[in-house]
């Protein structure tokens, strides 16, 4: 779609607000809303913000960028104002007064590992599972961590009440161009997952980002709180969000597949998944960027802890699907849905190249249940643990050059200080569970 089409589609459809939509880099979706008076200066990229005001991008002094909106990401609401007008979206590259991109841009940051791939002749492709929680409003509308109902995995009505929610934000992202492929109840009392096809991999961050919006919107229209925080509730299982991914060839070839490899696995698969074991206990920094993020990665409550792969089973960090030719795909348990999309698919790419490029193969499957072997059966396995804080996290990004250079020097600086600052907050807190522990006793 080009400018012409949009401003007629805005005119034909009764458009009267323009969202130039962003994310900074912790995955804040932001924008700015413009009237229909300056479409036209924003499809010429002419729109100006204050980028000092965004988390990690720049100082005061340095602080007016421009938004360049992707013309192809153009897309009207389905709802209306309440006077009959519409509002419509295009997401934005990030860029600098000069015309040249923003190093800060989280997609930009994607994009220049998209890049990377197509030189050495594939494209990223990606689906995500992004788990949610619905959660309750109290009568003043204030959100509660108490579920709306006492449904588990694919429950149906009468026990899922959140059923009708659900079915309305698949007809909104249905609406939207999604082609959305499943939508269940998930284990945990409250928590939902709607599954979507998978795309190229920008294309996949853009979905994700709306994605999340959608869901919160529509659970707002009824009354309820969406969340993607990764484990709102002590002793059920947390959210994650499993992202598959693979390489197609130039010709649309599904690289990761060979008919006569081991598994019906190509050596660039293997290798693929080498470059994602090795770099796993830095790239989580940015796969699962908050302190809550650790407590849903503990046994037992089937998010993967252990650093290994398998065909059969779910307790390793990658899996691979039994489905081969064009379906050959891994999937990397470990993602959890309050990462930057961008960030994350970019961070995953450049480990998954790194394996291709230095032929860091993957060892021998582990399809045993891992969570049921002893610590002494892990080390002969060689099969490592995952950080177990953020603060752990941290401390292998700073080691691994792959996902630094991955993030580039603006954003790896601002995001280290970002989540540095956050730990040390966290940690200087007296919580609730040391006061019921300590108090009396000590």
């Amino acid at each position: 779609m080009d400018a012409k089409e949009i401003l007629k589609t805005a005119d034909e459809e009764g458009v009267r607000f323009l969202r130039l939509q962003f994310t900074d880099i912790l995955g804040v979706l932001k924008n700015v809303e413009i009237p229909r008076s300056q479409f036209e200066k924003a499809l010429n990229n002419e729109i100006m913000f204050d980028g000092s005001s965004i988390q990690g991008f720049t100082r005061i002094e340095e602080s007016d960028m421009l938004l360049y909106p992707d013309l192809e990401t153009f897309q009207v609401n389905p709802w209306s104002n309440p006077d009959g007008s519409k509002v419509a979206r295009l997401i934005c590259d990030v860029y600098m007064p000069d015309g040249t991109p923003f190093e800060g841009c989280p997609r930009t940051i994607l994009k220049r590992q998209v890049e990377r791939a197509d030189k050495l002749g594939y494209k990223m492709v990606c689906g995500p599972e992004a788990e949610f929680f619905l959660f309750t409003r109290d009568e003043y509308g204030d959100p509660m961590a108490a579920t709306h109902d006492v449904g588990g995995y694919f429950d149906l009505t009468p026990v899922d009440r959140g059923e009708e929610c659900r079915r309305d934000i698949v007809i909104v992202l249905e609406a939207m161009g999604f082609e959305v492929e499943a939508a269940h109840h998930e284990v945990a009392p409250g928590q939902h997952e709607i599954d979507f096809k998978y795309a190229p991999a920008v294309e996949c961050a853009d979905n994700v980002a709306t994605f999340k919006f959608v869901v919160k919107k529509v659970a707002q229209d009824h009354g309820l709180h969406a969340t993607f925080m990764p484990k709102p509730i002590f002793g059920v299982n947390g959210s994650g969000m499993h992202v598959h991914q693979s390489l197609l060839s130039a010709d649309g070839k599904n690289s990761f597949y060979d008919p006569d490899g081991d598994w019906q696995l190509s050596k660039l698969a293997l290798d693929y998944i080498g470059g994602i074991l090795k770099h796993a206990a830095a790239f989580v920094a940015v796969t699962n960027p908050l302190v809550n993020s650790y407590k849903r990665l503990v046994p037992g409550y089937e998010a993967p802890v252990n650093v290994a792969w398998s065909e059969k089973n779910r307790s390793p960090l990658v899996r691979v699907p039994a489905k081969r030719g064009m379906s050959t795909r891994c999937e990397v348990r470990v993602p959890d849905p309050a990462c930057n999309p961008y960030l994350a698919f970019a961070v995953m790419l450049a480990c998954g190249l790194d394996g291709i490029d230095n032929e860091l193969t993957a060892p021998k499957p582990v399809d045993k249940n891992i969570f049921t072997m002893s610590q002494r059966e892990k080390s002969r396995l060689k099969i490592s643990q995952l950080p177990a804080n953020l603060s752990e996290a941290l401390d292998y990004l700073e080691k691994d050059k792959v996902v630094q250079a991955a993030l580039g020097d603006h954003v790896y600086s601002h995001y280290l200080e970002s989540k540095r600052q956050e730990w040390a907050d966290y940690i200087s807190q007296v919580h609730e569970w040391e006061t019921e522990h300590y108090l009396t006793t000590y």
